[in-house]
């Protein structure tokens, strides 16, 4: 069997190129790749990269990929935190997975946290009314909105000022976790200061001083069981608890992206506007999750020597797959720089779509809030559809140089 023996040069270092040109690193590469494998470093380590549906099914097989030391500490300490069930692999995965399932894939429970976001939009809505002079940053409001609305529905009770430290703070955590400098330092502090914070509330309920009502995450997770039989520590316990809170914040940046294409395509907003049934408001999120860019590529490493294509890759290496470039490859997509919110008006054109990853959420590493982030995605974007707004000039450039990137201005409008 041939291994991956290629020249030198193949294997240069990529890391500051990657920091360099952001989203466009990858699909760089692949465009050079003549059989479509990018082959580099990253850090230091030897990196495989991979796109397409052949690949979401290699990579999301967990005899091929494990999770554990994949991940730098800089994005544990920043995005995920340190312990988390990104990081786990085989029984103590699902074990602790099964608790997110319970919790994100319920529908009712998601139907509970769409009312409680609609609820704290419309409140936020009222107050823009009353200040028509002033002009809305939308991705500013709708992270307070999210962060209030998640934490009504976890059960974390918060005051005024509480609730948007925790939105600033989940912010930072994602702003900062695919940079260096003060990007970073600011999520690294927002982190911690979000999980000394809820392990305190964590050891609170434990000791029956703060209620956590029946089911809601706050009690779920507090009372979690591992594999091993013993409870989370209640560190750990307060970074999956964030877990749950923080990736809700982040939908802050979708419904931006959301305003941002309203904008540019106004000839939808009519069509949201009657779409009764909700279904081209879906079809319309899922387009903005494969258009817009978000996370650039996920990584794991190969948990044996595995053969991807003929090729032998070593035990320990890298495996990258290309989220954004799949997205923006012909191959699986016609006109994919066209923003079509009806190419899913069948269930076959969601097989390439992986903004939250591949594969199964309940056997293997796929975003279990995926369900989640569709459902309030769509709300949102029949509530920005209704909306009577002006839009003043500004910069709404989206730089693919910046992980993760946004317009510019954080996309700013007047009511009426």
């Amino acid at each position: 069997m041939p291994t991956l023996k290629h020249p030198p040069s193949v294997w240069t270092d990529g890391t500051l190129s990657l920091l360099t040109h952001g989203y466009a690193w990858l699909p760089d590469h692949m465009r050079a790749a003549a059989d479509g494998t990018v082959r580099t470093r990253l850090l230091g380590r030897r990196t495989v990269a991979l796109r397409g549906p052949e690949a979401v099914a290699f990579f999301y097989d967990e005899r091929h990929v494990q999770r554990r030391a994949a991940l730098p500490d800089p994005v544990l300490d920043t995005l995920f935190g340190q312990g988390a069930v990104h990081t786990l692999d085989g029984r103590p995965h699902r074990v602790r997975k099964a608790m997110f399932l319970r919790l994100l894939k319920d529908e009712k429970g998601i139907e509970a946290l769409r009312e409680h976001v609609l609820l704290r939009w419309r409140e936020a809505v009222g107050r823009w009314r009353g200040e028509p002079e002033d002009s809305v940053v939308l991705f500013d409001e709708t992270a307070a909105v999210l962060a209030r609305a998640v934490c009504d529905w976890t059960g974390v009770a918060l005051t005024a000022a509480d609730g948007e430290q925790l939105a600033r703070d989940c912010v930072a955590m994602v702003d900062g976790f695919a940079t260096a400098g003060p990007r970073q330092l600011r999520a690294r502090h927002a982190r911690k200061r979000q999980e000394q914070a809820l392990a305190q509330l964590i050891v609170h309920v434990r000791e029956q001083r703060e209620t956590a009502p029946d089911g809601t995450a706050l009690d779920v997770v507090a009372r979690h069981r591992d594999a091993d039989g013993s409870v989370l520590d209640p560190h750990l316990a307060a970074v999956e608890l964030l877990n749950i809170i923080r990736p809700t914040v982040a939908i802050a940046w979708f419904a931006t992206f959301a305003a941002h294409a309203l904008h540019r395509w106004p000839q939808h907003r009519g069509a949201l506007r009657d779409d009764a049934s909700g279904h081209l408001a879906t079809g319309f999120a899922h387009e903005v999750r494969r258009f817009y860019p978000f996370a650039p590529f996920v990584g794991g490493l190969a948990a044996r020597d595995l053969e991807w294509r003929g090729e032998t890759v070593p035990e320990g290496t890298l495996l990258l797959l290309d989220l954004y470039g799949q997205h923006h490859d012909p191959q699986w997509w016609d006109h994919p720089y066209r923003f079509d919110p009806h190419r899913y008006d069948t269930g076959e054109s969601l097989r390439p779509l992986i903004p939250q990853g591949g594969g199964d959420a309940a056997a293997g590493h796929r975003c279990p809030g995926e369900d989640i982030t569709v459902t309030l995605l769509a709300a949102f974007v029949t509530e920005l559809a209704a909306l009577d707004v002006s839009v003043p000039d500004q910069d709404l450039t989206i730089p693919l140089s910046r992980i993760p990137t946004l317009p510019r201005s954080g996309f700013r409008f007047r009511l009426g």
